[in-house]
């Protein structure tokens, strides 16, 4: 792998945390990923549609994917996109606008380049967007290193000949109705590129740096045997408890505190443990592949019909017959058709009580017993 993929601004927010996982990560196949290729479809399409809205020339993407889906959920990125686009030329009679724009910010590490989705300048503001296909974890905005570093990448491109003052970063992850924006002046930026960025990028090129187990360690290639994460998760076995047969409220809080990343930890042991075990027949002490429950299936449900038809079964026996659910009628119908006609016949259903950090975002709620004792 060539140092100019190294440092990416994808990966930022791990090699700042954690320098020298840069470096390891090169011990271990990058693999594509189903989810991967159908971020880069939805990338061309909100390409595709953007730059029609602005008269460029491009041709429309084929795909193997759901194509009702990726239309519906690029078109909240695209709507979003036109608003910003508006704004800016009612701030400004000639915007730079500019999508799909390749930004370099090897001004602060080596080599480094992303690209812009939708890049636009107006009236000493730059907006950044970025579109977010995923759903496996909603990504925020604030304080993004990866928005930030094609931030910096674009004020090389622009600042000498606009006055910039301020950076608005946008992401929106359409399929998670999450939209997400933060601002930082031109200023702050710059200092954090000084004193955070280039230092930890001397650090991660050289492959220098300590080790350092968190959140950023999710889609790291080593995660998996990773000797810092798993030393920081082993903490956890090795608290040192007070003596006594129950646990202190302190003691659960501390457990608690933890417990997260190592479920998640103990997850990701498990999966390696078991790929290593199915596609190169790895042998673990102790430990032996069996088959898991299965299921049964028809061969041919077409046949099983025509069976049951024959043999005197009523259609309305042998078929369900439901409505589409929520989620899957919106997408049939569209976002505004749906609210038009059923906004009063949709609720929401009260969620599952869950316990989470106090950093969680959701607003807290009284529980059952101190409803019940006032």
């Amino acid at each position: 792998m060539g140092e100019h993929a190294l440092l990416s601004a994808s990966s930022s927010h791990r090699w700042i945390a954690c320098p020298p996982s840069a470096r390891l990560e090169e011990n271990f196949e990058n693999k594509d990923s189903i989810f991967a290729a159908e971020g880069t479809v939805a990338h061309a399409l909100a390409e595709y549609k953007l730059k029609k809205y602005l008269g460029i020339k491009s041709q429309k993407p084929k795909s193997e994917f759901d194509e009702k889906e990726l239309e519906y959920y690029t078109d909240i990125y695209f709507d979003y996109g036109c608003e910003l686009i508006a704004e800016a030329k009612a701030r400004s009679k000639d915007p730079i606008i500019l999508v799909e724009k390749k930004l370099d910010f090897s001004n602060c590490v080596p080599k480094g380049f992303g690209t812009g989705d939708l890049v636009i300048v107006a009236d000493k503001i730059l907006d950044i967007m970025d579109l977010k296909y995923g759903k496996g974890v909603e990504v925020s905005a604030v304080n993004n290193p990866q928005m930030m570093l094609y931030a910096i990448g674009a004020l090389n491109l622009f600042d000498s000949l606009y006055d910039i003052e301020k950076v608005r970063m946008t992401i929106c992850q359409p399929r998670l109705d999450n939209i997400s924006t933060f601002e930082i002046t031109v200023d702050d930026l710059i200092k954090w590129a000084e004193d955070v960025v280039k230092p930890k990028a001397d650090l991660a090129i050289k492959g220098e740096g300590e080790f350092c187990a968190g959140e950023h360690c999710r889609f790291c290639r080593a995660k998996f045997n990773c000797r810092a994460r798993a030393e920081e998760n082993m903490k956890m076995a090795q608290y040192d408890f007070r003596k006594g047969p129950l646990l202190t409220d302190d003691e659960i809080t501390e457990i608690l505190s933890g417990i997260d990343e190592l479920q998640k930890w103990a997850n990701d042991i498990q999966a390696y443990a078991l790929d290593k075990a199915v596609n190169e027949n790895k042998k673990w002490d102790g430990f032996k592949l069996v088959e898991g429950r299965s299921s049964r299936k028809y061969s041919d449900e077409e046949a099983v019909s025509k069976t049951l038809i024959d043999a005197g079964f009523e259609e309305e026996d042998i078929y369900s017959k439901n409505l589409l659910g929520i989620t899957a009628m919106e997408k049939a119908m569209g976002k505004k058709k749906f609210k038009e006609l059923l906004k009063d016949l949709v609720y929401k259903t009260q969620g599952k009580l869950t316990l989470v950090a106090q950093s969680d975002k959701r607003p807290e709620i009284k529980s059952t017993a101190e409803v019940d004792f006032k």
